[in-house]
């Protein structure tokens, strides 16, 4: 995501709408002149127009009655035309994509904390109308990931090391009482199952970006919460954990890698702990692992 200068409104040219197409009907074919030449040989007399009506009842019963055969035939019915189906993007899923978008542009630190962003540039960016722009920064907002500039956009919110201890205080509240509820009372089958999500945070740490990893960072930690059968505390618990994400100001726009993995490597060290119910080490590696986020 480009940005135009310091606490400056940024953004670039996008892509339109995409249209819809009406499916086109086949025209029924038309009689041709040997068919209308056979019909009078079958039939003298009669005019090459069938009658309708009581008229056509009557015909058909009198041509039956001499032993002539009707030689009459439904029109073909018109068929569609095919049409390769273009996929029409509804506007709550515009929103949720522009949504998705900017909080892993905010994780990966291209929304630097202080900046103001434009609603309508940053939808030529991303070739939609200012619109959803506009309502997932109001999401943002609502999180406490930016705040409105009247008449000029969005800034991005500059947060410090305090507010990331405040966060780590809160989750470690929440989450240390109900891992180690977790830790005595889930078997070691359930938490083996969770072992594929540890590895993956390990494989997105490795990779060395901060957007990737989060997610994959977020998707473990769910899965752990989801155990003690409590969505709001799940919903709760991943919340904090995304406001844990965002940059600092003044402090490095990303982690580096050597700090990624060493914070997946986490992962893998609290989940044995978990499966052989060692509760000192689950509570000293939560601490330690919000601390460092």
């Amino acid at each position: 995501m480009e940005q135009s200068g310091p606490r400056g409104t940024h953004g670039s040219a996008g892509a339109g709408i995409p249209d819809v197409r009406t499916a086109s009907v086949r025209v029924p074919a038309q009689p041709q002149a040997a068919d209308v030449e056979r019909e009078r040989k079958i039939a003298p007399g009669v005019p090459p127009s069938a009658p309708s009506g009581a008229a056509a009842d009557a015909e058909v019963r009198g041509s039956a009655a001499r032993g002539e055969h009707t030689h009459s035939e439904p029109p073909p019915i018109p068929t569609p035309r095919a049409e390769t189906a273009r996929p029409v993007v509804q506007r709550a899923s515009v929103r949720g994509q522009i949504l998705d978008a900017l909080r892993t542009a905010l994780v990966a630190g291209e929304l630097a904390p202080g900046e103001v962003y434009s609603a309508p540039l940053l939808g030529e960016r991303f070739g939609v109308s200012a619109t959803p722009v506009r309502e997932a920064m109001q999401q943002l907002a609502l999180e406490g990931a930016v705040e409105v500039v009247p008449n000029r956009g969005f800034r991005v919110v500059e947060r410090g090391t305090r507010e990331l201890a405040e966060l780590a205080e809160i989750r470690a509240l929440i989450e240390v009482p109900v891992m180690l509820r977790l830790a005595r009372t889930v078997p070691a089958a359930r938490w083996a199952e969770l072992r594929p999500l540890a590895d993956a945070t390990v494989r997105a740490a490795s990779l060395g970006c901060r957007a990737t990893y989060a997610e994959s960072d977020r998707v473990f930690h769910r899965a752990v919460l989801a155990l003690a059968g409590n969505s709001q505390l799940v919903r709760i618990a991943d919340d904090l954990h995304r406001r844990a994400q965002w940059p600092l100001v003044g402090g490095p726009a990303t982690r580096g890698r050597a700090d990624l993995v060493a914070d997946a490597a986490e992962h893998t060290a609290l989940l044995e702990a978990l499966t052989t119910q060692n509760l000192p080490v689950v509570q000293s590696l939560v601490r330690e692992h919000f601390a460092g986020a």
